[in-house]
């Protein structure tokens, strides 16, 4: 079996990588099986979603006429998506971790909700 190295080769040091899944228990099982330069992390699920009332709609968005339905209906239905109220630590701790790893894993689970986890992760997250 041929070895891998978790050197960066232009530093010498230790590769961190960042394993973001949908669940803690989840988390908590495969930070088990993993090394010490994985920080495994949950989602605790979805992150974003369309805005619940007028509160969640972005200020920008709030003259527009469909910012209330959180769909823009005049561009090809776009959605406008926010990070649920309950989930904005989440997302904060996340944004933290990301700062003192190399790689970031999203994975969440193989089916179209956790693609949809995944992929709301991913536009939420990169800088």
């Amino acid at each position: 079996m041929a070895e891998t190295s978790t050197a960066s080769p232009a530093s010498g040091k230790a590769i961190r990588r960042l394993v973001i899944v949908e669940s803690p228990t989840k988390a908590r099982k495969i930070a088990g099986y993993l090394g010490p330069n994985y920080v495994v992390e949950s989602s605790r699920g979805h992150i974003r979603d369309l805005p619940r009332g007028a509160a969640d709609v972005p200020a920008r968005y709030k003259g527009e006429k469909w910012a209330r339905l959180g769909v823009n209906v005049d561009d090809n239905f776009e959605p406008l998506y926010v990070v649920s109220p309950d989930k904005k630590s989440t997302v904060t701790e996340l944004k933290s971790l990301l700062k003192d790893v190399d790689e970031l894993y999203l994975a969440t689970d193989g089916d179209r909700e956790g693609e949809a986890i995944a992929w709301h992760l991913l536009e939420t997250l990169k800088p």
